[in-house]
């Protein structure tokens, strides 16, 4: 299915309605595809995000430890 900018302006709710049903769109703007409006898979129930590889990686960084202090010295200028 093609809508475009204008359509995704005024009709978002029909066109997510339609990626919900398994539509992908496709959304252009002048005449040129920009982007594309597809369906998220949905994750299956007995997947568990602590085995992801990602999971935990700053668990064992000493810095992190008082995360108010650590994100604090992060925000601060160099200043200060």
């Amino acid at each position: 299915m093609k809508a475009t900018a204008k359509d995704l302006r005024f009709y978002s709710r029909e066109l997510l309605e339609s990626a919900n049903r398994g539509e992908e769109i496709v959304i252009t703007y002048r005449g040129k595809p920009y982007a594309k409006l597809v369906p998220i898979r949905k994750r299956k129930t007995g997947s568990d995000e602590n085995n992801h590889n990602l999971f935990g990686i700053w668990k064992d960084n000493d810095d992190t430890e008082n995360v108010e202090n650590y994100v604090r010295n992060l925000r601060k200028g160099r200043n200060e």
